[in-house]
């Protein structure tokens, strides 16, 4: 499993035009899932975002959680994140999980970040979503496990 975290002051996400999910402070996080990936991983990769210290403190430190800031993540399944572009031009997405089986694992995920705490939006998992976020710092940080 791979995530992409940013740190956002606001997100808005739509299908076809039409809005289906918007936060404020916190984090837009695009989660991509591999072939074999694992419930536990799913899990892991949530304790992970809940906890990430990536927020400013009053010392100006990245020292804080989206927990800690009462941020929000926008959660956004993303298989591209296993695209392959080291032969040729055009990415390979062998190693990204069919959806019927990386659905649930981002299911899990995101009812585990809700579980610790964190209000969690959805994106429309296999949709083609239009994001507008407003990045804060930049702050991108990349995870895999």
């Amino acid at each position: 499993m791979k995530f992409v975290a940013q740190r956002v002051l606001r997100a808005k996400l739509a299908v076809n035009g039409q809005p289906v999910s918007e936060i404020g402070r916190g984090l837009v996080v695009y989660f991509g899932i591999r072939v074999g990936d694992t419930p536990e991983q799913a899990r892991k990769c949530a304790e992970k975002i809940a906890s990430l210290r990536i927020f400013e403190d009053e010392a100006g430190k990245m020292n804080r959680s989206v927990l800690d800031v009462g941020g929000e993540v926008l959660f956004v399944s993303q298989f591209t994140l296993y695209g392959d572009a080291r032969k040729g031009n055009r990415p390979s997405f062998t190693d990204a999980e069919r959806p019927e089986r990386a659905e649930p694992l981002y299911r899990e995920a995101g009812k585990c970040l809700g579980t610790l705490g964190v209000p969690v939006r959805y994106g429309v998992f296999g949709a083609d979503m239009q994001i507008e976020q407003l990045c804060d710092g930049p702050v991108t940080i990349v995870y895999e496990v």
